[in-house]
């Protein structure tokens, strides 16, 4: 499998993750992003032995857009400190069904996750065990009864945006778990577009971007991507 590389040198590999690829094994035994990279990079350096790729944040299976690895260990340290601090700036594509109630907004929610079903719901505050979730929100887009938004996401909480999308009225389209009414096989439009973060050793600033697939219903906003 041709995994694009949007960018690499000797302490980050960042990739464009293919739909429909588990970011690390699981219980499927399909192919796996990371052990996929492992491989690539053992060929294409010819590193004998075992090859560190280091995973600091994670995809939904679904999901596809930009992905950040660290090949080294210092490399994942200093950037799980980057996420802990709220530093990693993360942003997405979400082409959902509805208009959200106010043009922009922030959108703060209690969840939870039953891993029997690999389902996460809403809950109140004081609910055992919840998890806050974060996230910013604007319409940028309004094609008929769909609309594009583009998501900043504050936490990581597993489905996070898929849930906290569906809890405000506006499933995404193609969500086979979360939304309503969806055909068969539909793909999920929800993509990761673009990550900013300091470099854990160049200490700059460096911002990726990755533009959504040409298809439907991506393409409505064709010109948005490439202004």
């Amino acid at each position: 499998m041709q995994i694009s590389v949007l960018y690499e040198d000797n302490h980050l590999l960042v990739v464009q993750k293919p739909v429909n690829i588990p970011v690390q094994k699981d219980s499927t035994g399909d192919k796996d992003l990371l052990t996929i990279l492992k491989h690539d990079l053992k060929i294409r350096y010819q590193k004998p032995g075992n090859v560190f790729l280091g995973l600091v944040h994670r995809l939904d299976r679904p999901v596809g857009g930009v992905m950040t690895f660290a090949k080294t260990s210092k490399a994942a340290s200093r950037l799980s400190d980057v996420i802990r601090r709220r530093a990693f700036n993360r942003r997405y594509l979400a082409v959902v069904r509805g208009t959200p109630p106010a043009n922009k907004g922030v959108l703060e929610h209690y969840l939870i996750k039953n891993n029997r079903e690999n389902k996460v719901y809403t809950v109140p505050a004081h609910y055992k065990n919840a998890k806050k979730a974060i996230l910013e929100y604007e319409t940028i887009g309004k094609m008929k009864d769909l609309s594009l938004l583009s998501i900043r996401l504050y936490t990581g909480r597993p489905h996070q945006i898929r849930v906290q999308l569906s809890a405000l009225g506006c499933p995404i389209y193609g969500d086979q778990k979360y939304g309503v009414k969806n055909r068969p096989g539909q793909q999920i439009a929800l993509w990761a577009h673009q990550l900013q973060f300091e470099h854990p050793t160049k200490k700059e600033e460096i911002k990726i971007e990755s533009r959504p697939p040409r298809e439907h219903p991506w393409n409505l906003w064709e010109a948005l991507y490439d202004s």
